[in-house]
């Protein structure tokens, strides 16, 4: 079985910072991309950042600037969002999107379950 979990959402006030840590686990035989979505309420799902395995990134424009989206050699198959300077309305519910080809050699779209970010004060 092949998934990705997301974990490090939460509650935080305007102008404040939380990271988000998304893992993909199981049957990978390699990672094409890896990427950030979320959906605000009431509105489609978005992309927010994307990192290929080449290392290329992609933004959205509304957060250039203030997301980064990482991964470290030390960690496999897991990538980071550092988000600073957060406003509300980037509170949405945040989505790990992982695409993947198999030992088996399934190329696989995976979502996570997705992690709540509210910005608040």
């Amino acid at each position: 079985q092949v998934q990705v979990v997301e974990s490090g959402g939460g509650l935080v006030q305007p102008g404040g910072s939380l990271r988000l840590s998304c893992a993909a686990s199981g049957s990978i035989f390699s990672i094409n991309e890896m990427g950030w979505y979320r959906q605000p309420p009431g509105k489609q799902r978005e992309l927010v950042a994307r990192l290929t395995s080449g290392g290329s990134t992609n933004y959205a424009d509304s957060v250039k600037g203030r997301f980064t989206i990482s991964r470290t050699n030390a960690v496999k198959n897991t990538v980071y969002l550092q988000m600073n300077s957060l406003r509300p309305e980037d509170t949405a519910v945040y989505y790990c999107n992982a695409k993947v080809m198999t030992y088996s050699r399934n190329s696989l779209s995976l979502w996570g379950q997705g992690t709540q970010v509210t910005v608040s004060s």
